[in-house]
């Protein structure tokens, strides 16, 4: 899953005027052959999707911006208070049903969902890496609508292309998700805040804890990119209330 050091030089004599030149030419061809190799190298290494437990807070700085969404300033709170919530009335949970698909209009996203259990290192099972755009809703939790958390979780790329979270981050306070039902209900939720955390200061209890009002947790993996573990450091979390649903 590839995102993308800071070199301090040291300083050197005065060199000739034509050995300066062949120098600064030798330099760039160096530079330009350099990146060539780090892109292979990332584009060939896989990324990490699996949840730590070994977890605290993170202060994280504004959202950059991409794709041409300006960005917005990042959730931060300590690990154990509640997720951020939406400006507008949660709508009241709905009996529970099994998630069939994912929309989010804004980010170009409308995506099967398949069921996740745990894996045999007790970390959440990932969605197949040979199905990209493919998201995951974790069965142990609440389905989306019901009441209390629902946890879908998502690539954000592979070894050779984006993946079905891929523009996750650029989700913005307010937009919508929508959650197809197999009761052949939708459930709309508007987004209240983006986290991201380093997976060693994962909000387990934010993420994971019980709720009164039906919610909805996105998670994918984010930050930096480590090319000698293969694994980005951090994770993306959207925070979004139910504020309505209707018949499909």
């Amino acid at each position: 899953m590839p995102d993308h050091r800071p070199y301090r030089g040291t300083a050197h004599p005065a060199a000739p005027r034509g050995a300066l030149k062949a120098v600064l030419i030798v330099a760039a061809l160096a530079g330009v052959a350099s990146v060539v190799a780090g892109l292979l190298i990332v584009l060939r290494s896989p990324g990490e999707y699996g949840l730590p437990r070994d977890r605290d807070t993170l202060n994280l700085p504004a959202q950059p911006e991409q794709s041409g969404r300006p960005g917005q300033a990042l959730f931060q709170a300590p690990a154990d208070m509640p997720p951020p919530l939406p400006r507008i009335t949660p709508a009241p949970p709905m009996l529970p049903s099994t998630p069939t698909r994912i929309v989010i209009t804004s980010l170009g996203i409308d995506a099967p969902i398949t069921s996740l259990g745990l894996a045999k290192d007790g970390t959440i099972e990932v969605p197949d890496m040979d199905e990209p755009n493919l998201a995951g809703w974790y069965r142990n939790m609440s389905t989306p609508g019901e009441a209390g958390p629902a946890v879908l979780l998502g690539h954000k790329d592979t070894r050779t292309r984006a993946a079905v979270f891929a523009r996750l981050r650029e989700i913005k306070n307010g937009d919508v998700i929508e959650i197809r039902r197999q009761d052949r209900t939708t459930a709309v939720f508007t987004v209240g805040g983006v986290e991201q955390a380093g997976k060693k200061a994962f909000p387990t209890q934010r993420v994971y804890g019980p709720r009164d009002d039906a919610q909805l947790h996105l998670i994918t993996c984010g930050g930096d990119y480590d090319r000698t573990t293969g694994h980005y450091l951090d994770n993306i979390i959207v925070y979004a209330t139910m504020t309505s649903f209707h018949r499909s």
